[in-house]
């Protein structure tokens, strides 16, 4: 049985870090590794950006935050720090994820409002015990998006076969190309269909492709 990725969205006062988050405005948080070896602790590494705060204040706020045993800057750069962190509370969600699902998670973001995670199950009956599990505890696990992973780049990326033939074939062809190897009107007459249905086709495609290869829980907004 093949795995099952999901993207799901929680609400930041059900996970860590919630404390830190709500004492501060414009910080995010993106989770570039995690793991868990038991129930009592979680070991992310995770990027810090926005806002406007300077690091001193914000380890200040951390300090005082109730989720986390230990953590240790490992680099500042650019306005971004990244830390690893030992996170002991609200992480009941995880340790399901991580420990009991033997789940990996893929992708994390996360602010005041909400974190989002991408996440590799081993089948779907996993998928299911964990929904199932939050529900009973009064956690959120809203899932936005899920595919299997037999169904390929087309099923990770949400494109429609079309969308992903025509993309495809722009990129083939020289559209993307400084400068063109060929036109919207080259292409379309491939497809046999007209230059606007072409570039409408392109477009979603492109955002469908942005949305979900780069932007990590953007349906937390309400967009489709």
């Amino acid at each position: 049985m093949p795995g099952t990725v999901v993207e799901v969205e929680l609400n930041a006062d059900d996970f860590a870090l919630h404390h830190t988050l709500s004492q501060t405005e414009g910080i995010e948080f993106e989770i570039e590794r995690v793991a868990a070896h038991d129930e009592d602790r979680v070991m992310p590494f995770v990027w810090v950006s926005g806002g406007d705060i300077d690091r001193d204040e914000f380890e200040a706020v951390l300090t005082d935050d109730p989720s986390i045993d230990q953590r240790e800057l490992l680099a500042d750069v650019d306005d971004e720090w990244l830390y690893r962190m030992d996170w002991i509370s609200e992480i009941e969600t995880l340790v399901r994820i991580l420990v009991t699902e033997e789940a990996t998670i893929l992708a994390a973001t996360g602010n005041k409002n909400s974190w989002n995670l991408r996440t590799l199950f081993p089948d779907r009956d996993a998928l299911s015990r964990t929904h199932d599990y939050c529900q009973e505890n009064g956690i959120t696990f809203n899932i936005l998006t899920i595919y299997q992973l037999d169904e390929g780049r087309q099923g990770r990326y949400g494109l429609t076969e079309e969308q992903q033939e025509a993309l495809t074939r722009a990129y083939d062809a020289g559209y993307y190309s400084i400068p063109r190897e060929a036109t919207a009107d080259e292409l379309a007459d491939e497809f046999d269909i007209s230059h606007q249905a072409l570039s409408e086709r392109l477009r979603r495609g492109h955002e469908d492709l942005v949305k979900n290869a780069l932007i990590i829980g953007r349906g937390a907004d309400g967009r489709e």
